[in-house]
């Protein structure tokens, strides 16, 4: 039964299928059996793992494993401070690992509360309210304005019922359901309009319908298990942290290996180099790695926090950087979700009407002209009519407690958001409901219905009575035998009327939302008993035509994304020419870029929409499954995606993008519990922002890890190269130690926080699948790690030719020429280019820490206490000129060696 189109079936077959009739619904000693055979109504979910095999589970990656190892190699040497500190960082990132990953089982969760707590159906003849995870297939369910639809239900008869969907199918605007049954088997579900579907909420008049799908078989049901089963994608800054860690450990343990084996072969103490063996090892594996990287991320955190962009996993932030396609949903991001009126027709004239959203704050303009909606008497017509005949209210919304929260001020709709729209039209004239509906008592109403596809209100004041109307402009026309045309009613002749229907078709061409508006005076004895004799000989007053309008800055950050080399494709439920529309004023739809709609889609084959994929900006009228398959699709094609929404059908392709965003104030716990990134204004602009500052943070972890591995080479080539060539140890173990933590710690930290560079957002997405040390990285570290260990040997070999008979001061020599070439180096780790590229003293958490180790440098060669523990003696002032001569050669050298390849830079920086 799971897999009927029930929406193709005939009610009278649909009532046959589960035996029941409308009067009696389900017999009650039938329930029992039901429930054994379809079970609860209620989401499942699948096992998941326990806390403590969660939290377990954090200890399997394969940096943590080598922490684990330097952690037992640091005990062995008696360093128990390094391993306390490495075992702290252990722990710090398996518990940050572990609450991500436990707050993303909360997915299901948030879904759960969707469903209707109750649901009135009728069972043996009466209306009873039963619990909705009681409901069963064949229950005839009830639904009035304000229920939340407690499963799938084929609706057997409708009365002006509207159902808002967005959170289901992303369309904007509440859906007009019906009974009759749609022949069309594969259509989306926004198009099925004889299906109510779980989790939805009735808007606007009433309905019973037969539940046909409960539970895991609902569409809810179907995005439960999409979440549960779609695998989260491992971020590149995971992929290439992973692969740094086998790399490190492999060459360190080989280089190892290797000094060691050399220096015995030399005649060394093999104790000896056995403990400096250990020493390299643990200065060539930067176990402050993961910290530092967790700490920038967390620094990047903090700073999108202040640009509104809160998230949810570390690692997310830096897969931005790469991004190189944004699938943005239109409803709520790229739009405002608050339709309004733009464009009216009245007497023959088109008026644009400015002003966005609900703020009732807004002009009219003809011709460039404004026109004063109190001295035009046709304008003042049609928008008295739009209140008259409507159900909505304006009101003024003072602000919402917690994070996600409006400003006070902001305007917001009680009722249909189209009727809202109308409101908010009449109020930019000053046009007031409720001081209108003071002046015009409301007789009777015949409600809008998809039949008569128009709405009727009975108003009088006084001795005056009128019938309102609104609805779709062409049905109405057909009622109508005069119209308002040059300030005068006069007949609607053919002519005439075909100009009106020019109108219309103008208008539905920029993908407005058009309403007709007409009126009738009634004469004192008029009785009006039926819609029919409501809505006949009416007098046409004009069109107003509404869309949901696009954000004011999105333009301007598409473009900034384009600059960026970032595609953005809109993802909607809504119709394809409304999506076409705001695809082509926001400039997301160049003129070359295809449509795709929910029935083209499902029509393609994967060969086919793999070979277009590149080419589709807009997706229309798409369902859940559809946006999953976009995203592989984009993703096989080697894309980097984000993935943006607020509602439960975006969940599951939030969840499977590289990074998933969702929207902080009209984005549903759903949404937000499966995205990385959630932004708290809603604001698509804020992922630029996001953008940029994942690309600053990428680029400073890889300014410190060349930076920690170029220094971390030179110390093992200082002793390699000396084992090498039968010297004695340039550096004792203390002091590689030292060496390690002296200039891995600040300076490195510091690199972290570098302010970004000024091309950063001109840049193109840098590959996803380029390894940590592409576009040079590996030689910079290689070269620089080359020179800084060939001019620490240099110092030693100098000092210890000089003076044969002090070994100690050759060791500290070389030992304060190590530590100064990398305080050096750092800077010039700030840029791909040279040192000379970049301001010295921008960074000033970068100078502190410089200056704070090189204090820490000078404290164990001076003080006195100290010296015997790192093997040190002072040094003199000519001593320190060699020192810091030879510890500038590696980084001076390539600058200079830059600026002669590249002299345009310096003659910018001498004309600035």
């Amino acid at each position: 039964m799971s897999k009927q189109k029930w929406h193709t079936i005939p009610k009278e077959l649909i009532l046959k299928e589960f035996h029941v009739t409308e009067e009696q619904g389900l017999r009650n000693d039938a329930i029992h059996k039901l429930m054994e055979k379809y079970g609860r109504n209620q989401l499942e979910q699948k096992q998941s793992m326990s806390p403590i095999s969660l939290f377990l589970d954090q200890f399997k990656d394969f940096m943590v494993l080598v922490l684990l190892v330097a952690t037992l190699i640091s005990g062995l040497l008696g360093e128990y401070t390094d391993a306390i500190t490495i075992i702290a960082i252990v722990i710090m990132n398996a518990v940050l690992g572990f609450v991500q990953e436990f707050r993303a089982e909360k997915s299901l969760q948030a879904l759960k509360e969707m469903a209707a707590p109750h649901a009135r159906v009728i069972r043996s003849g009466k209306v009873t309210s039963i619990p909705a995870v009681e409901v069963v297939p064949g229950d005839l369910v009830l639904l009035e304005s304000g229920d939340r639809v407690p499963a799938d239900i084929r609706l057997i008869k409708t009365y002006a019922l509207y159902i808002e969907e967005s959170a289901l199918t992303g369309e904007s605007v509440p859906v007009n359901k019906q009974e009759d049954v749609i022949p069309y088997e594969d259509i989306p579900l926004g198009d099925q309009k004889n299906m109510a579907f779980m989790g939805t909420l009735v808007t606007r008049g009433t309905g019973v319908g037969v539940v046909v799908e409960t539970g895991m078989n609902t569409e809810m049901g179907k995005i439960a298990d999409l979440i549960q089963s779609t695998e989260e994608v491992e971020t590149p800054l995971q992929r290439r942290l992973e692969q740094l860690g086998k790399i490190l450990i492999i060459i360190s343990l080989i280089l190892t290996a290797l000094v060691v084996v050399t220096g015995i072969w030399h005649g060394h103490n093999a104790y000896a180099m056995f403990l400096a063996g250990v020493s390299l090892a643990v200065a060539a594996i930067p176990e402050g790695l993961p910290a530092i990287v967790t700490v920038a991320l967390a620094l990047g955190v903090q700073r999108m926090i202040k640009r509104k962009a809160i998230v949810r996993k570390l690692p997310s932030v830096e897969t931005l950087g790469c991004a190189t396609v944004i699938c943005s949903d239109k409803t709520g991001t790229l739009t405002q979700n608050k339709m309004t009126v733009t464009d009216l027709w009245i007497d023959g004239e088109e008026i644009k009407v400015t002003g966005t959203g609900y703020v009732p704050s807004g002009e009219f303009f003809l011709r460039s002209n404004k026109v004063n909606p109190e001295r035009n008497v046709p304008l003042k017509q049609l928008l008295e009519i739009s209140v008259l005949c409507n159900n909505a209210q304006l009101v003024e919304d003072h602000g919402k407690k917690g994070f996600f929260k409006r400003s006070k001020g902001d305007w917001d709709i009680q009722g249909d958001p189209t009727e809202g729209a109308l409101v908010v039209l009449a109020a930019k004239a000053n046009i007031h409901k409720k001081e209108l509906e003071q002046l015009w008592v409301r007789k009777k109403e015949f409600p809008f219905d998809s039949s008569r596809k128009m709405m009727s209100v009975i108003v009088e004041k006084k001795d005056q009575r009128f019938v309102v109307v609104k609805g779709a402009p062409d049905v109405l026309l057909d009622r109508c035998s005069s119209i308002i045309l040059n300030g005068h009613v006069m007949s609607l002749t053919p002519i005439i009327k075909n100009q009106v229907k020019l109108a219309i078709e103008k208008m539905a061409s920029r993908a407005l939302r058009n309403l007709g508006f007409a009126y009738k005076e009634l004469t004192k004895g008029e009785v009006i008993v039926s819609e029919e004799d409501a809505e006949k000989n009416l007098t046409f007053v004009g069109i107003a035509g509404m869309i949901d309008p696009p954000r004011e800055e999105v333009k301007k950050a598409i473009q900034t994304c384009k600059n960026a080399g970032i595609k953005t494709v809109m993802i909607t439920g809504d119709h394809q020419t409304t999506a076409e529309a705001i695809a082509k004023t926001l400039n997301i739809l160049p003129p070359h870029g295809l449509t795709v709609n929910g029935q083209d889609l499902y029509n393609m084959s994967n060969t086919e929409f793999m070979e277009k994929v590149d080419d589709i900006y807009v997706y229309a009228r798409v369902s859940p499954e559809h946006k999953l398959r976009i995203v592989k699709a984009l993703q096989a094609k080697g894309h980097v995606v984000a993935m943006t929404g607020d509602g439960v059908n975006d969940a599951p392709a939030i969840k499977a993008a590289d990074i998933g965003i969702s929207m902080g104030i009209t984005g549903t716990d759903v949404s937000k519990e499966a995205s990385s990134l959630v932004l708290s204004d809603d604001n698509f602009a804020t992922i630029v922002a996001a953008i940029e500052e994942g690309r600053g943070i990428y680029d400073n972890i890889r300014k410190f890890i060349r930076y920690l591995l170029a220094s971390n080479v030179g110390e093992i080539l200082t002793m390699f190269f000396a084992m090498l060539m039968g010297l004695p140890l340039p550096l004792v173990p203390i002091q590689i130690l030292w060496v390690n933590l002296v200039t891995d710690g600040l300076p490195a930290m510091a690199l972290g926080v570098d302010p970004a560079e000024e091309d950063i957002m001109n840049r193109p997405p840098r590959d996803s699948k380029e390894n940590v040390f592409a576009r040079g990285l590996g030689w910079k570290i290689i070269s620089r790690g080359f020179l800084i260990g060939l001019v620490t040997l240099g110092v030693f070999w100098l000092t210890w030719q000089t003076e044969p008979e002090n070994l100690i001061k050759a060791q500290t020599m070389a030992f304060s020429t190590l530590v100064m070439a990398q305080l050096i180096h750092v800077f010039d780790c700030r840029s791909d280019k040279s040192v000379f590229h970049r301001n010295l003293f921008e960074n000033k958490y970068l100078v502190f820490a410089a200056l704070s180790s090189l204090l820490l440098l000078l404290g164990v060669i001076y003080i006195e206490p100290l010296q015997p523990i790192f093997r040190t003696v002072s040094l003199t002032l000519s001593d320190w000129v060699l020192i810091t001569i030879a510890g500038a050669i590696p980084t001076v050298g390539f600058g200079l060696a830059n600026l002669i390849y590249h002299p345009k830079f310096l003659m910018k920086k001498v004309s600035n």
